[in-house]
């Protein structure tokens, strides 16, 4: 069980509390998730088995794909409905020309202040430890990109908005943003995650149906196999006695008359489809295994 296993996370579970279940239904111990999710958010959360926990360090920046909804009105503490309000109620009057043109200042590339409810280190501790403890925050802002920002639907005060973004982008922030561009303040209503990198919510299963596949012993139905993970990184195929010389630390040679363009990054895979390792180039056509499962 070397791989991943996309969850449809439910609302109310925080991304820790599906890592001890999934630990449970599988019955093995070196299971973690690749991005976190809010216990309101609901979706795609790729959780990593086995030896593939390895290569979670090619995930950190991953694209994500979210559709939410955006409640106009009032601004909250967690930048979601999760917490109380820090604004009076209103009842702001939106139409959609107005909307769309404070969108834009949330497209393309900008700088993204993180919400002070968030996963984010201060000083070695969690930001939403500290926000719980009713300790000051200050985030500092970072580099995002806002690939896609589409609004799907207004209904008076609810706009329904498709994001797709690079790692790391909030869409709490983006809309609590928002509220304050237009002053009427805003928070996430309701938030669900479509895709994770190459984990798109198609493959997605709920605990329920994990926990059938268990009954039932068919959990590799549910199973990436690790050298499936990671599609956009070339695969170069090794012999036994290569694999082992891999495993060794030894530097593998990938044919410079492979269709694959030359890339920092190769995955060298078995004739039986085992990952063996992740090769970071060194010469043209010359690779060191970096991580080795």
């Amino acid at each position: 069980m070397d791989g991943a296993i996309v969850i449809d996370k439910p609302e109310g579970w925080t991304s820790h509390d599906v890592v001890g279940k999934a630990r449970r239904i599988v019955g093995m111990k070196k299971i973690g998730h690749l991005g976190t999710l809010d216990p309101i958010a609901t979706g795609v959360l790729p959780l990593v088995l086995g030896r593939a926990t390895r290569l979670a360090q090619f995930y950190t920046r991953s694209d994500k794909i979210y559709e939410g909804v955006i409640r106009f009105g009032w601004s909250t503490v967690s930048y979601d409905r999760a917490s109380e309000r820090t604004s009076e109620k209103t009842e702001p009057q939106l139409d959609r020309a107005t909307l769309e043109q404070a969108l834009e200042r949330f497209r393309g590339e900008f700088m993204q202040t993180p919400p002070p409810v968030s996963a984010k280190k201060v000083e070695g501790r969690r930001a939403y430890q500290l926000t719980r403890e009713s300790v000051a925050v200050e985030l500092a802002p970072v580099p995002v990109e806002v690939y896609e920002l589409t609004l799907l639907d207004l209904t008076g005060p609810l706009a329904r908005v498709r994001a797709h973004c690079s790692g790391g982008t909030y869409l709490r922030s983006i809309a609590h943003d928002l509220g304050q561009l237009l002053g009427c303040g805003a928070h996430l209503e309701n938030l669900r995650r479509l895709a994770s990198g190459e984990f798109e919510i198609a493959q997605a299963r709920t605990i329920p149906q994990l926990e059938s596949l268990a009954t039932d012993q068919r959990l590799i139905d549910a199973l990436v196999p690790a050298a499936q993970m990671l599609p956009g990184m070339a695969a170069v195929f090794v012999d036994d006695l290569t694999a082992g010389q891999i495993r060794n630390g030894r530097n593998f040679p990938a044919s410079p008359f492979r269709s694959q363009p030359a890339s920092r990054y190769v995955k060298a895979v078995t004739r039986n489809g085992d990952l063996v390792a992740i090769g970071e180039a060194v010469l043209p056509n010359l690779y060191h295994p970096v991580v080795v499962l």
